[in-house]
């Protein structure tokens, strides 16, 4: 029999807080037998919330009391000093402890960055962390890091989260030897500054599958399984096409109302537009990977429904499975030596 995975849930994170998290919470107990969950949070709150939780169930979901919670838009430093009693602060603690194999989170993107470095640390040989998510393409899907953890990022680091996002692909996606791109303002050799190309120079004198440069428009065309770019690009690239999708099913469904007829139509088209929605549906890709740490560490988008933290929860058991944080270990190690 498998070892029990014990996943804790910031549970007083995120924009809806144990709204979400805790049915969440009870979905993934239910379809998986060897899972315990550890809900952070304020105990008296996180109890009347699992009162109509099956007793059964209820036996591999544990309460640890937090006393304070960080909001979303609170200042990262302000959070680090005067939250140490957080639900989000809590749950990394549980992980650096032993006592969880991960954290799931889905508060201030910010304070978990920082707070998970500062309790957890880096890996030997990694310099920062960075976030790492999926996302859909019209061949499937493909990895993209950094979404936002770092800023400024030398080539050096760019350089790391290739590595480790190779690892990741390699070891969720049972892809053998995944193919990296840099993301780049061409595809030309020529193109970039010289950060990129220094970058492209490192990753071309290793055994990882390095393609090249690419193109915004390729991230979503699927032409390589990892994209690499620094977190100011990544996080813009990924907003911007998060905004490019609303306005889509904004001016799709403005359409199909304009009048009786464009109506009917939409009648008609329903069942590939409910296709088109299932297949792009961002919520089956939510949990993004703070990779580079000493443990497994999740971030759920702030504004997640049940059924999108469900999914993040699902990532980190994976990733527990596959114990990842040991597989970058051992990669950055063969590389460096």
């Amino acid at each position: 029999m498998d070892k029990q995975k014990v996943i804790a849930i910031d549970a007083m994170g995120g924009d809806h807080g144990i709204a979400v998290t805790i049915p969440a919470s009870i979905d993934i107990v239910r379809k998986l037998a060897d899972v315990r969950l550890i809900l952070v949070g304020q105990e008296d709150v996180l109890r009347a919330g699992l009162q109509s939780c099956e007793a059964e169930l209820r036996k591999r979901i544990t309460i640890q009391h937090a006393s304070q919670v960080v909001a979303m838009d609170e200042p990262v430093l302000v959070a680090m000093r005067r939250k140490k009693d957080s639900s989000l602060r809590i749950a990394l603690n549980l992980v650096k402890e032993g006592t969880a194999d991960a954290c799931v989170s889905a508060g201030n993107t910010g304070v978990l960055m920082a707070s998970a470095r500062f309790v957890l640390k880096t890996l030997h040989g990694i310099e920062r962390p960075a976030i790492i998510a999926a996302l859909p393409t019209i061949t499937g899907h493909t990895h993209m890091l950094d979404l936002g953890a770092n800023i400024d990022s030398e080539a050096e680091h760019l350089f790391g989260f290739a590595v480790m996002g190779a690892v990741l692909v390699r070891a969720i996606s049972n892809i053998e030897n995944p193919s990296i791109g840099l993301l780049n303002i061409g595809e030309e050799d020529i193109k970039g500054n010289e950060r990129v190309k220094k970058t492209a120079r490192l990753l071309a004198d290793t055994p990882l599958n390095y393609v090249g440069f690419i193109e915004g428009d390729d991230i979503y065309k699927g032409r390589v399984d990892i994209v690499v770019s620094d977190g100011f690009v990544g996080n813009v690239a990924l907003k911007s096409s998060e905004g490019v999708a609303a306005m889509i099913r904004h001016y799709l469904t403005k359409e199909f109302q304009k009048n009786t007829f464009t109506r009917f139509l939409g009648m008609l088209a329903s069942p590939v537009l409910a296709a088109f929605r299932k297949d792009m549906d961002p919520r089956k890709y939510n949990g993004a990977s703070l990779l580079g740490l000493r443990g497994i560490v999740i971030k759920s988008h702030g504004s997640a429904d049940i059924f999108s933290f469900s999914n993040a929860i699902q990532v980190a058991i994976t990733e527990v499975e596959k114990d990842v944080p040991n597989l970058i270990s051992e990669e950055v190690q063969h590389i460096l030596s």
